[in-house]
C-alpha cells in the first residue's frame, strides 16, 4: 500500500498537468474521465470505451451503474470526498441523538436520558444531551409531579444483557440511587448470607444472591409491574445493588418465578425469622391479618375472597400477614390460603413461629386478631398451648339485649393511650363468660363510648392483664391492617400479573423482605420511625447520584435533597462495611454538588 502511495505521487509529481486530465492514472479518475466524454462531449461509447481501454460491454455497464449511482447520490459524492474541517461525526453519535431525540419527545428528563445513555455503554456528559435537546428545540421541561414523572411512556430501546460486574473503574449516573442505602442493612443482618443459605435457585450467568437481590431492587425502588422492559433496564445503579452491570430483563423475572416453589419461600421466612429474633426485633405480640390478591385476569380457578378495598368479592388469592406492632416487621406471609383452611391458619403460623425460635429466644405470648379469623375451637388449642389471644367477639342480636340490661354499678371509666401520647376515656365492663365450643371460662371486655353506635367486645384468655393494656393491644391491630394497605399501594400487591399461587407468594415474600428493610431504615433515622413505606421512599430513597466505582471503594455522591444530612448521617455508621457480592468493596455515600 505505501509502495502504492509511493508511485502514485512520483507519477503526478513528474506528469505535466494537461496529461493528468487526458492519461489519468487512477481507477476512479479514468471512470469519470470516460463518462465525463461520453455525457458532456456526447462522443459514441464504442470510441470513449477505445479511448479509454474499455471494452465496448464494460463501458456500457459502467454507465448503467453510473446512473444507478446518481439516483440514490445525486451530488457524486462515491467520485469526490468533501474534507469537512472539525470533530467527524461516527455511528454512535448518530445513536446517541436519535436516543436523545426519542426520549425527550416522551417528557424525560436531560438526567434520566443521562442514566438510560449511561446504561447502554454510551457515555456523554449531561451538558451535551442539553445541547441535543437546545438544538432540536425542545423547551425546558415544566415542574411535575413525582407521580406524572413515574408514569412517562416508556421507550423501547434494546438494553444491554444483564452480567455480573467486573467493578472496573467508572464513573455512572442513577435516577434509583437511593436503594443503594439498604446495602448497608442487608449486610449487617447478614441477609446476604440468608439468601445464600436458602434453596433459591440461582442461573448460568446471575448467582443466587445477585437474583434475589434483583426482585429486590424493582420493589425497594417502587416498580409496579415487570410486565414490559422500562428504564429500570438501564439503569446502572439498580445494577449495582445486585452485583450486575444492570438489571435483567422483563423475560428473566418471568423465567426466574416459574422454578420458584411455596417450601423455598417457607424455609427463606423461617430463616429470616431467626435473624430478627436474634436482633431483638420481634417483641411479644403478633398480629394477624388477611389481605385479598385479586387477579384480573382469567380467574376460574380462583375462589371469591372479600376485598375491603373494592367492596365487593373478587376471584382471588387470599394471604395472611403477621406483624409485629413494636418494630413494624412483618415476619410471616403466606398467599396460599384456601377458605376451607382459614381457621387454621393461626395454628399453621404458631407451627411457623415455634419452628423457626429457639425457646431462649421465644418471647411470643400474645396473638391479636379479628373475629373472623378462626374459630372457638382453635381458640381452644391456643389456650392449651398457653398462647394469649386477644381477639373481638361478634354481636348478636341476644348478646346485645344482655349488653343492655347489664348492671349499672359493674361498669368503669377508664383511660387507653392512643397514637401521639394522647389518651381516650371509655366506658368498659369487664367480666368472664362461657363461651360455647371454648367450653370454658373466656375474660370479656365490653366497650362503649369508643366512637361507635354498638358497643365492641373483646375476648382473652388473659386474666391478669390490666384492662387497658388489653384494649390498647387489641387496638394497635390496626396497624397491621395499615401494614396491609401499604403493601397494597407500595409494593402493588393488587397489580399482579399471574395467577399462579406460587410466583404470587413469591412476589408476596419479596414485599415482605422490602417492607421489612424499610422498617429497619426507619429506625436508623431519629423522628422518623413511624413514617409510612411510601414517606420513607419520598423523603429518603428516591434520590438520583453519581456513582464512582474505584479500586478499593464505590462512592455514592447523591443529590441535594433537603433531608440529605441525616441521610449521609445515617449511613456513616456503615462506610467500613464490605459486601462479598461487590467485590469486598465498600460503600460511601457523600453528597453531590448539585441538586
Amino acid at each position: 500500500m505505501i509502495l502504492y502511495i509511493y508511485i502514485t505521487v512520483l507519477i503526478y509529481s513528474i506528469m505535466k498537468p494537461k496529461s493528468f486530465f487526458l492519461s489519468p492514472e487512477l481507477v476512479t479518475h479514468k471512470q469519470y474521465e470516460a463518462l465525463r466524454m461520453y455525457f458532456t462531449e456526447q462522443k459514441p461509447a464504442h470510441e470513449v470505451a477505445s479511448r479509454f481501454g474499455y471494452t465496448y460491454r464494460a463501458f456500457t455497464s459502467l454507465v448503467a451503474s453510473f446512473r444507478n449511482k446518481l439516483e440514490t447520490d445525486p451530488t457524486g459524492s462515491f467520485f469526490f470526498v468533501e474534507h469537512r474541517p472539525g470533530r467527524k461525526v461516527s455511528s454512535e453519535t448518530d445513536q446517541i441523538k436519535s436516543l436523545v431525540i426519542e426520549m425527550r419527545k416522551k417528557y424525560y428528563s436531560v438526567p434520566d436520558i443521562k442514566v438510560a445513555l449511561d446504561g447502554l455503554g454510551l457515555h456523554v456528559s449531561e451538558k451535551h444531551i442539553y445541547n441535543i435537546v437546545s438544538s432540536e428545540g425542545f423547551s425546558r421541561l415544566p415542574r411535575r409531579a413525582k407521580l406524572v414523572r413515574q408514569q412517562l411512556d416508556s421507550v423501547q430501546i434494546a438494553a444491554e444483557k444483564s452480567s455480573p460486574l467486573d467493578f472496573a473503574p467508572e464513573v455512572f449516573k442513577s435516577s434509583n440511587a437511593g436503594i443503594l442505602m439498604f446495602l448497608g442493612l442487608i449486610r449487617r443482618y447478614k441477609i446476604d448470607t440468608v439468601i445464600d443459605k436458602s434453596d433459591y435457585p440461582g442461573t448460568s450467568v446471575i448467582d443466587k444472591t445477585s437474583s434475589i437481590l434483583s426482585f429486590l431492587a424493582l420493589k425497594l425502588a417502587n416498580r409496579r409491574r415487570y410486565s414490559s422492559d422500562d428504564t429500570w433496564c438501564m439503569d446502572r445503579g439498580m445494577g449495582l445493588f445486585a452485583g450486575l452491570n444492570v438489571l435483567p430483563k422483563t423475560a428473566w423475572y418471568t423465567s426466574y418465578s416459574d422454578r420458584v416453589t411455596s417450601e423455598m419461600n417457607q424455609k427463606f421466612l423461617k430463616q429470616l425469622h431467626r435473624v430478627w429474633s436474634k436482633a431483638g426485633l420481634l417483641e411479644d405480640t403478633s398480629n394477624l391479618d388477611f389481605t385479598t390478591i385479586p387477579y384480573w385476569g382469567d380467574d376460574a380457578h380462583l375462589e371469591n375472597n372479600w376485598s375491603g378495598k373494592r367492596g365487593k368479592a373478587l376471584g382471588s388469592m387470599l394471604a395472611v400477614l403477621a406483624q409485629d406492632p413494636d418494630t413494624g416487621l412483618i415476619d410471616y406471609g403466606n398467599a396460599d390460603i384456601l377458605q376451607k383452611d382459614e381457621s387454621a391458619v393461626v395454628l399453621e403460623f404458631l407451627d411457623f413461629y415455634n419452628s423457626s425460635t429457639t425457646k431462649k429466644n421465644n418471647k411470643l405470648r400474645y396473638i391479636v386478631f379479628d373475629s373472623r379469623f378462626t374459630n372457638y375451637e382453635n381458640l381452644r388449642k391456643l389456650d392449651q398451648a398457653e398462647i394469649n389471644f386477644i381477639t373481638i367477639r361478634r354481636r348478636g342480636k341476644k348478646i346485645l339485649e344482655r349488653i343492655s340490661n347489664l348492671p349499672a354499678q359493674g361498669w368503669k371509666k377508664v383511660k387507653v393511650e392512643c397514637a401521639g401520647s394522647k389518651h381516650r376515656t371509655l366506658r368498659v365492663y369487664d367480666e368472664q363468660v362461657f363461651l360455647k365450643g371454648y367450653d370454658k371460662q373466656i375474660r370479656q371486655v365490653i366497650i362503649t363510648d369508643h366512637g361507635k353506635i354498638k358497643p365492641a367486645m373483646i375476648i382473652t384468655n388473659d386474666f391478669d392483664l390490666a384492662i387497658e393494656k388489653v384494649i390498647r393491644k387489641y387496638a394497635r391491630r390496626w396497624i397491621v391492617e395499615k401494614s396491609i394497605s401499604e403493601q397494597i399501594d407500595f409494593f402493588h400487591l393488587n397489580l399482579v400479573s399471574s395467577s399462579m399461587v406460587i410466583k404470587v407468594d413469591f412476589d408476596l415474600t419479596m414485599s415482605i423482605l422490602a417492607n421489612n428493610l424499610y422498617r429497619l431504615l426507619a429506625l436508623q433515622l431519629e423522628r422518623y420511625e413511624h413514617l409510612s413505606v411510601q414517606s420513607l421512599y419520598d423523603k429518603f430513597v428516591l434520590n438520583g447520584a453519581d456513582i464512582i466505582i474505584q479500586e478499593d471503594a464505590i462512592t455514592v455522591q447523591l443529590k441535594k435533597k433537603r433531608n440529605l444530612p441525616l441521610i449521609l448521617e445515617a449511613m456513616q455508621t456503615f462506610s467500613r462495611q464490605k459486601y462479598p457480592w461487590l467485590n469486598g468493596k465498600n460503600v460511601i455515600f457523600e453528597g453531590a454538588t448539585y441538586s
